[in-house]
């Protein structure tokens, strides 16, 4: 099974990511023939650099004939930090959230539906199509959620402006192009200080890359610097099927795409490794340590036990499950298991002893081995609902309807919810065939 690994240790972008397709193999014209299908008044500007050391492909989106630039820093930063603050090439980080009708608004700014229809209209193939508006429908619920507005009402001065376009596109081309398996990410580091945007100073990572991020290990290096951009955020959470260490692989290549700052003493690259997976078990299953609480209860109110459950799961419990028990002096009783991602685990124990009777609470670490898993949004006629698909050596092994999804749905409609479910298994496997 060939396999690819995304090591970001100085972050990713956009230009980034294509820089490193580019050195991995992927051809030039590709991505060119992809730019020329946008029809926007874009081009492409592929060099080779060097960044600390190290040898990388950079790509510039060109616009009435000119390379975009980073975004602004604030003054204090730049004084402080001579290396800059952002490899990206993206536009201010400033949105719209009101229609437009005066025509040089509109250039600068395009809604998600202008977006799609743009993307629609080229001649890629279906399959990179829906890859590139899933990754700007990425960004605009990030957005949307940030800003308090439905999504469809968000222009984008950022991610919808040309350079972000070509970016978002040549990404979808470029992984499809790229004929692995599976695409794996290695935890981000994000950098750290701040950024200028059309809204003002904001921490970094900006509030949209952390929506973004979340659920995905990331850390900071101590390099002020933003290295993770909205676009580059919501380019690897639609790609990478999952984040964890370099996976067992027999290495064939090792590709460098570089970001436009050149820090001192820190290579600011993309690298991507491409390779077969040692064990195909292990290129398609991640290992992660979890921590597991658990607590003995043999006087607790039956009707607090599910507050209990609700509870926990809603303060970020990865499962909580009752288990019948027989207890000392043959008592009947139940054993309240919790799983929880470790830096999770203090704040799950205290919500234990505060809701429920036990005294003690036993916690031990162990490892736990996932399949590769994703979503993927089936319509039926009594509305979306999400299917969660899992996945074994590139076979599916399982998949699902979102029970929140057809059990809202049928309380809305007033129809049996079993119905609604099998609906949208049989619109799921309808869309397998086509």
């Amino acid at each position: 099974m060939r396999i690819a690994y995304l090591d970001c240790f100085s972050g990713i972008s956009g230009d980034m990511f294509l820089g490193a397709l580019i050195d991995a193999g992927v051809a030039p014209r590709i991505f060119e023939q992809a730019v020329e299908a946008l029809d926007i008044g874009a081009g492409l500007e592929i060099s080779r650099v060097n960044r600390s050391g190290i040898s990388a492909t950079k790509v510039d989106v060109i616009v009435n004939g000119e390379k975009d630039t980073p975004r602004s820093t604030n003054l204090a930063a730049e004084q402080e930090h001579t290396h800059g603050d952002s490899h990206s090439h993206e536009h201010d980080h400033h949105h719209d959230h009101e229609p437009h009708h005066d025509s040089h608004e509109h250039e600068h700014g395009r809604g998600l539906p202008e977006i799609r229809d743009i993307i629609r209209k080229t001649s890629l193939n279906d399959s990179v199509k829906k890859t590139a508006i899933a990754i700007f429908e990425k960004l605009g619920e990030a957005e949307a959620k940030i800003h308090n507005v439905p999504i469809e009402q968000i222009h984008f001065h950022e991610v919808g402006a040309v350079d972000a376009l070509v970016d978002i596109t040549c990404a979808a081309v470029g992984a499809d192009a790229l004929s692995v398996d599976e695409i794996i990410c290695s935890p981000l580091n994000v950098g750290g200080g701040t950024v200028v945007c059309a809204h003002g100073t904001f921490p970094v990572p900006a509030p949209a890359t952390v929506e973004l991020l979340k659920g995905v290990p990331v850390y900071s290096s101590g390099l002020q610097a933003e290295l993770v951009t909205p676009t580059g955020a919501a380019i690897v959470r639609t790609l990478a099927t999952r984040f964890a260490s370099f996976p067992e692989m027999k290495i064939e290549k090792a590709a460098y795409g570089a970001g436009s700052r050149d820090f001192p003493g820190h290579a600011n690259v993309l690298r991507i490794t491409i390779g077969e997976a040692a064990s195909k078990l292990a290129a398609n299953t991640s290992q992660e340590i979890i921590s597991v609480l658990e607590a003995n209860l043999d006087d607790l109110n039956p009707q607090v036990f599910g507050y209990v459950m609700d509870r926990l799961l809603e303060a970020g419990a990865l499962d909580v499950f009752g288990t019948p028990v027989q207890m000392k002096k043959n008592r009947p009783g139940s054993l309240l298991t919790v799983l929880a991602k470790p830096d999770d685990a203090d704040k799950l124990a205290q919500i234990i002893f505060a809701e429920t009777t036990t005294l003690g609470v036993r916690r031990r670490e162990e490892k736990r081995q996932v399949l590769a898993r994703k979503w993927q949004t089936v319509p039926t006629r009594f509305g979306d609902v999400r299917i969660k698909i899992a996945s074994l050596n590139g076979t599916v092994t399982n998949y699902a309807p979102e029970y929140e999804d057809c059990r809202r749905i049928a309380a809305e409609h007033r129809v049996p919810l079993k119905l609604v479910m099998q609906e949208a298994v049989q619109e799921y496997l309808q869309s397998k065939k086509q």
